[in-house]
């Protein structure tokens, strides 16, 4: 049970900077009169704001700030639960959101929703909906249980019957869910993901053990064929080489014929001056016997002899170009043997290069097979490494697929919790299990205040209205004198059920103005007697307009207005 004690508050709405402080727990039944804009609700306010962060009221949050201080707006309550004293205080300008336990004030590391939620969850036991069904009924803002909607209406029901926790642990399930399908999604590519490892790791040891051997011997038959065309190159190199040498020796023998050719070029251009010089000379002394130069006559004799001479010389000269002639035809010839076996020589060495160039192609070949012969055989040496990894990749194929059915067995777990805890479910059963408790006191408080009907709620919080009276009537078709009652009536009966299950059970119920315009006096004589007679364990606050009420209750609090801000007067 909450055990609601004292609210104070200052600088709220139109409350100065003194606070106003009431008493919860002092007397059973309490009114609470004054003008309008006196500061009678603002109790509710204040309540409603220190508890849930927001007024009773439709009031914006930065004009709960007096307008004329504007700042330092606060308000602090304070109850118990069981042994534990609680104080939440809270404010505006600056901002405060405090949760005190026993004389300590709570880490406030943590958001203020978080607070918040950890506040209504734990401590409060309902939110703010369920504490304007249960605690405060106004005339305002307040919503009545019945027009609620189906999903309002529900989650009063869960606070008061404690089985929130219900929707709690089903939104927890619903998140697991979607976590472990998540995982699934995963287990399921990691499963694929082996199961390829596993049949590339199958057909590589089968591929290693059945052509590992068949590998080998076709590059061993390869390198045989390499080394075949290898000694077939070496050999057509040694005929070549054999070529060169025969070549060279034979062309040693025309070395120098070149050199020799110079020669007798040179010596046939001297000769052929000679030639050229004494042919002028006998030409001169043939066709001149006297000197042009001197015209002197020229001997006869001496002339003679000189052409005799010239001709002798040309003779001799004409015999040995003859023979230099054929020295040079020689010569040239030996050149010419000499160049073609140059050539013959140097086409051999390019054959040589070429063998060489093909042998060292092979050689290298023979190299790569080698080494591949020498991988394929450590291969087969280590296949036992490869068969550890093929055991390996069925044992985490193994645990990926016992995981796989854990999970999905976890999956069926909670569909199955989600099912139960859904609305349909075991909150149903529970519901269903306190429907004839609910619609007992419903009727029982209808009847004390003079309204005789059966009003029955079902499962799904629709009402069905029976009396001799009323024919197929429901919760609109009613004044709203009758709807007033009906109001009343589930109240109090949340209290019975709150107090019966001792889950969202206060010892305070405000009233705001709920019979000054819909109930007659007859039905505010009964009402009066039920919060002073019937309920027993409870702190009653009455607001009201009406007058001649004071004498009915134990406690009036006289709300005025003094110099613009509000004060409780007596």
């Amino acid at each position: 049970m909450i055990l609601f004690k004292t609210i104070k508050y200052k600088n709220f709405l139109s409350t100065g900077n003194q606070y106003t402080e009431i008493d919860f727990t002092k007397n059973k039944t309490n009114l609470i009169v004054g003008t309008n804009g006196a500061g009678k609700s603002t109790v509710l306010d204040a309540l409603t704001f220190s508890l849930f962060g927001k007024p009773f009221r439709k009031i914006n949050k930065p004009q709960l700030v007096n307008s004329v201080n504007e700042k330092d707006c606060k308000v602090e309550v304070e109850f118990s639960v069981g042994n534990i004293e609680w104080k939440v205080v809270r404010g505006i300008k600056p901002a405060i959101f405090e949760i005190w336990r026993n004389g300590s004030v709570l880490d406030q590391s943590s958001a203020a929703l978080d607070q918040q939620k950890w506040l209504e969850q734990n401590v409060l036991k309902m939110n703010f909906k369920s504490f304007t069904q249960i605690v405060i009924l106004g005339s305002s803002t307040f919503v009545p249980f019945m027009q609620l909607s189906a999903a309002h209406r529900r989650e009063v029901i869960e606070d008061l019957l404690d089985i929130k926790i219900f929707s709690s642990m089903n939104v927890v399930i619903k998140e697991k869910i979607r976590q472990s399908k998540d995982e699934i999604k995963v287990l399921d590519l990691k499963k694929q993901s082996l199961a390829d490892k596993l049949k590339m790791q199958e057909n590589f040891i089968s591929e290693l053990e059945n052509r590992g051997k068949e590998n080998i011997q076709k590059k061993n038959q390869l390198i045989s064929t390499l080394d075949k065309e290898v000694e077939v190159f070496m050999r057509e190199s040694a005929i070549l080489e054999e070529g060169i040498f025969e070549k060279q020796k034979e062309v040693g023998e025309y070395v120098g014929a070149g050199d020799k050719l110079k020669k007798l070029g040179t010596l046939k251009g001297k000769i052929s001056q000679k030639v050229s010089t004494i042919t002028k000379e006998h030409k001169f002394f043939t066709e001149n016997t006297v000197c042009p130069t001197c015209t002197q006559s020229i001997e006869e004799t001496f002339r003679i002899n000189r052409i005799n001479d010239a001709q002798s010389k040309a003779k001799e000269l004409q015999s040995g170009y003859k023979e230099l002639e054929e020295a040079i035809k020689e010569e040239e010839d030996r050149e010419r043997q000499f160049l073609t076996l140059s050539k013959e020589i140097l086409k051999l060495t390019n054959d040589i290069s070429q063998n060489n160039t093909k042998i060292a192609g092979c050689q290298r070949q023979i190299r790569d097979l080698e080494h591949e012969i020498q991988t394929i055989t450590e291969q087969l040496e280590n296949r036992n490494t490869e068969h550890e990894k093929l055991e390996e990749f069925k044992e985490n194929l193994k645990t990926t697929y016992d995981e796989l059915s854990s999970k999905k067995d976890t999956i069926n777990y909670y569909d199955f919790s989600y099912s139960l805890l859904k609305d349909g479910g075991v909150k149903t059963k529970i519901i269903k299990k306190y429907l004839p408790l609910i619609n007992q006191q419903v009727n029982r408080y209808l009847q004390m205040m003079d309204f005789y009907i059966n009003f029955t709620l079902d499962e799904e919080f629709n009402e069905t209205v029976q009396s001799p009276i009323h024919e197929d009537f429901s919760y609109a078709s009613f004044s709203e004198g009758e709807k007033a009652r009906i109001n009343l009536a589930l109240v109090f009966a949340w209290r019975e059920v709150a107090k019966f299950k001792n889950s969202v059970h206060t010892n305070l119920i405000l009233f705001d103005e709920v019979f000054d315009s819909s109930l007659d006096g007859f039905g505010t004589d009964e009402f009066l007697k039920i919060i002073r007679y019937v309920i027993k364990d409870a702190n009653v606050f009455v607001i009201s307009h009406k007058t001649g009420l004071e004498d009915k209750f134990e406690t009036v609090h006289r709300f005025e207005k003094v110099k613009g801000f509000s004060h409780i007067v007596s």
